[in-house]
């Protein structure tokens, strides 16, 4: 009853919040303990998993191989701070502009790497690039986050990710997919997909990804999904390949032709199981890094301290909107250190996106966005000089937080 309690102040909380939610300071209770900015982990946290396509010679099964990888992540993504079928998810902490991630991990065969930064706020707009030098294989996307309440929280990604392989000189873009925040009424929270998506292969192949769930009366099944591989020039989209099953959980990859099992995805299995996030020490991040600026939060978020929680998270919000305002009083634009919206050059989606009709949608995600690879490899600490998140200068900043904190 505790947990059904507070789900319906939140609810309360919700109804009244009017507009776009994704920028709303959810109760402390609801909140995971880490950033937006680590979403994307769930891409490179499984290093073979990634690093797989660009082992494998023949195209239609690399194209199998990324559809297996975009569908194995989908269960970190989404189930935030929880698992299926245990306590609700959680919401993570909006990222604050120019917020910056890091990390990498190894499982023996292959080490991934990942970069995040908040490129805007308003709207709230986070990039991403992820990359294994070893196999040559790199993926990068921006994605606009839009949630709203009618009944259930609605959340809605604009924007998209692409996938090279060096070795082939291939491209793929990847959907990002929106999603529906459900369960309020039993008092557990679970994230449920529906509608088709696609990946579509500079190779020829193009993946059809349909979701669907539970419908209001509880008929379906929670997490659906089905996917065909076929090849674009197929006008009857042959099925070469099947994925079936749950992707919050086992699903089922089958020759479209002989219905033959190929492979069955269980993340229960020790073998699925992700890699250690590996992250510098606090001591060695910059103030800009999530884990640094949040350290405070994070910290009271997992001691149950809210009260703490609320503390230290508007130390950080309330700084923020001080910068803001200077910003707009200065006629000063803030400028992403890694990323940097394209002023053209969108011919690999185009070329892409043409088969299944997608539209770029640049302008509601302030331009598309690109990685500079050359400063995420030479990025070093102070990331901005003279600047932390709290507005001002480092020692500025630790007095003004009564003398806590470490230099960065």
């Amino acid at each position: 009853m505790h947990a059904i309690g507070k789900l319906r102040d939140f609810l309360k909380f919700l109804r009244s919040v009017k507009g776009d939610l994704a920028n709303i300071t959810a109760p402390p209770y609801f909140l995971a303990p880490y950033s937006v900015t680590e979403i994307g982990t769930c891409w490179v946290e499984r290093p073979s998993l990634f690093a797989a396509p660009a082992l494998e010679p023949d195209p239609a099964l690399r194209a199998l191989l990324v559809l297996k990888w975009i569908l194995a992540s989908l269960r970190r993504q989404l189930y935030i701070d929880s698992a299926p079928g245990g306590h609700s998810i959680k919401k993570p902490l909006n990222a604050f502009l120019g917020e910056i991630f890091r990390a990498h991990w190894s499982d023996g065969k292959a080490t991934s790497h990942l970069v995040s930064e908040q490129v805007s706020h308003h709207p709230p707009i986070t990039a991403v690039y992820m990359w294994d030098d070893e196999h040559g294989i790199r993926g990068e996307g921006y994605a606009r986050v839009e949630m709203t309440f009618s009944g259930g929280i609605d959340i809605r990604q604009t924007g998209h990710a692409m996938l090279h392989i060096d070795r082939y000189d291939e491209d793929y873009l990847i959907f990002l997919p929106n999603c529906s925040v459900r369960g309020f009424m039993s008092g557990v929270l679970f994230p449920e997909l529906s509608g088709t998506y696609h990946i579509v292969s500079s190779s020829g192949f193009v993946s059809d990804i349909v979701f669907s769930g539970t419908t209001l009366l509880g008929a379906g099944q929670r997490n659906a999904v089905k996917a065909t591989l076929y090849r674009r020039d197929d006008p009857l989209k042959t099925p070469l390949y099947v994925v079936s099953g749950c992707w919050s959980d086992r699903f089922t990859i089958c020759d479209g032709r002989t219905g033959e099992v190929m492979d069955v995805w269980d993340p229960a299995q020790p073998e699925n199981a992700a890699a250690e996030t590996v992250v510098a020490p606090l001591e060695d991040q910059d103030c800009w890094e999530s884990r640094k600026a949040w350290q405070g939060v994070i910290s009271a978020l997992r001691r149950g301290d809210f009260g703490d929680t609320v503390t230290e998270k508007s130390k950080v919000e309330n700084a923020q909107r001080r910068m803001r305002a200077a910003e707009k009083e200065s006629n000063v634009t803030w400028q992403p250190l890694l990323f940097a919206p394209l002023s053209g050059g969108y011919e690999v989606f185009e070329r892409l996106g043409s088969a299944v009709g997608w539209d770029l949608q640049a302008d509601k995600t302030k331009g598309v966005w690109k990685v500079d690879r050359d400063k995420v490899k030479s990025l070093s600490r102070p990331f901005r000089p003279g600047l932390t998140p709290l507005g001002g200068d480092l020692d500025a900043d630790i007095g003004r937080q009564g003398g806590k904190g470490e230099r960065s």
